[in-house]
C-alpha cells in the first residue's frame, strides 16, 4: 500500500469537480506527484483536504496554489490545517522571485567601477600591510632576540631546498625546448651556432627567473595563504595578539625573507639547469660538442644578463610571499574564504610579477643592459 500523498478528482450531479487530497502532504511526500497535481485541468470548484492525514506549510502552500489557481475553495480543514493555511497564506507575496535587471549600458559602467574599486581598495590594503612588515623588521632589528631563526630555516627548506627537484625539472625541459624550437627557426637562416647566444641570454635574463617566480607563486605563495588564512579562520593569530605576540613577526616576517633570498638562489639554479638542458638539444640534434656549448655561453652572454636576472629575483620572491601572507591575513567569515584567498594570492602574484617584468626589461635596456 503507497503511503505517500495522493489525489482523486470527483464530480458531483451539477458536474462541478472536487480535488480530494489523501494521505500525508509534506514537504518529503509531495515532490512524487507535485507535476500532476499543476497538471489537473479546469472545472475544479472546491479542494477537499479532509483524507489529509499530515499537512507542514509545503503541503499548505501547495494546497493555497491550487486554490488560487482553480479559483477554489478549500473545505475539509480541521483546526490545526486551518490554522497552518491561515499562517502561510498571510505569508503571500506578490513580489518578484528575481531582482530587476539593470540594462547593459548600466551594468557595464558599474561592474567596472565596482573592480577599479576593489583593485584600488586592495592596493591600499597592500601598501598597508607592507608598512606593518617594515614596522615589524625595523621591531626586529632593534630586538634581535625575538627574530624565530628556526622559523626562517624550516621556511627556506620549504620554499627553496623541498623546490629544487620540481624547478629543476621544469627548468631543464623548458631549456630543451628553447634550444629545439630557435635552433629550427635559425636553420633557415644557417645561423644554427647562435642557438647558444640565444639559450643563455633568455633563460639568464628572463625566462629562467620568470618561470621560477610562477612556479613559487604556485607552490609557496598558495602554501602561505592557506596556513596563515586557517589559522586566522580557527582564530589561532588572534590568540598570538592575546599573549602579546606579533603574528606579521611570527609568521609573516620569516615567509618574505625565506621566499625572497631563496628566489635568488633558485632563479641561478633554474638558469643554470635550463642552459645544461640547451646544451644536451645541442649535442644531441646541433653537433655542438657538450663543453663547447657551455664555454660558448661565457663568451656570448654579457655578464650583465647574469645581474639583471639576480636583481629580479628578490623583488619576485618578495611579491610572491607578500601577496601570499597578505591574503592569507584577509581571510574571514568561511573555511571557502580560505579557497577563495589562496586562489587570489596565487593569480595577483603571477599578474604582478609579469608586469614588474615587462617593467624590468624596459628599465634594463634604458640604463643600456639591453
Amino acid at each position: 500500500m503507497y503511503g505517500g500523498a495522493e489525489f482523486s478528482i470527483e464530480h458531483d450531479e451539477s458536474g462541478a469537480g472536487r480535488l480530494v487530497l489523501t494521505g500525508p502532504y509534506l514537504i518529503s511526500t509531495i515532490g512524487a506527484i507535485d507535476q500532476d497535481l499543476y497538471a489537473v485541468g479546469d472545472g475544479i470548484e472546491a479542494i477537499d483536504i479532509a483524507g489529509v492525514t499530515e499537512i507542514d506549510t509545503v503541503g499548505a502552500w501547495v494546497a493555497l496554489q491550487l486554490a488560487e489557481r482553480h479559483c477554489a475553495e478549500i473545505i475539509g480543514a480541521d483546526e490545526r490545517a486551518q490554522r497552518l493555511l491561515a499562517a502561510v497564506g498571510t505569508a503571500h507575496s506578490n513580489a518578484a522571485l528575481e531582482p530587476p535587471r539593470l540594462p547593459v549600458w548600466e551594468r557595464v559602467p558599474e561592474a567596472a567601477g565596482a573592480l577599479v574599486t576593489n583593485g584600488w581598495q586592495g592596493f591600499v590594503g597592500v601598501v598597508g600591510f607592507l608598512g606593518q612588515v617594515l614596522i615589524a623588521c625595523g621591531s626586529l632589528i632593534i630586538h634581535p632576540s625575538r627574530f624565530r631563526g628556526t622559523a626562517l630555516v624550516r621556511q627556506m627548506e620549504l620554499v627553496g631546498v623541498s623546490a629544487l627537484p620540481i624547478i629543476g625539472l621544469m627548468s631543464f625541459l623548458i631549456g630543451i625546448v628553447i634550444a629545439q624550437q630557435g635552433s629550427v627557426q635559425l636553420e633557415q637562416f644557417g645561423a644554427e651556432a647562435l642557438t647558444v647566444n640565444l639559450v643563455g641570454r633568455i633563460t639568464l635574463r628572463e625566462l629562467g627567473v620568470l618561470m621560477t617566480a610562477i612556479m613559487v607563486a604556485g607552490r609557496s605563495g598558495s602554501a602561505f595563504a592557506a596556513q596563515i588564512g586557517t589559522m586566522k579562520l580557527t582564530e589561532e593569530i588572534d590568540a598570538m595578539r592575546t599573549i602579546g605576540i606579533s603574528p606579521i613577526e611570527v609568521l609573516v616576517v620569516p615567509r618574505i625573507l625565506a621566499c625572497t633570498f631563496m628566489m635568488i638562489l633558485l632563479g641561478f639554479y633554474a638558469s643554470v639547469v635550463a642552459i645544461v638542458g640547451g646544451a644536451v638539444v645541442g649535442d644531441l640534434l646541433l653537433g655542438i660538442p657538450f663543453w663547447t656549448f657551455l664555454t660558448r655561453i661565457q663568451e656570448v652572454v654579457p655578464t650583465h644578463d647574469l645581474w639583471v636576472g639576480l636583481i629580479k629575483a628578490p623583488v619576485f620572491g618578495l611579491i610572491v610571499a607578500l601577496a601570499g601572507c597578505y591574503h592569507g591575513m584577509q581571510v574571514r567569515g568561511n573555511s571557502e574564504e580560505v579557497g577563495l584567498r589562496t586562489t587570489m594570492a596565487v593569480v595577483s602574484a603571477i599578474f604582478a610579477v609579469i608586469v614588474l617584468d615587462a617593467f624590468f626589461a624596459v628599465f634594463f635596456t634604458e640604463v643600456g643592459w639591453g
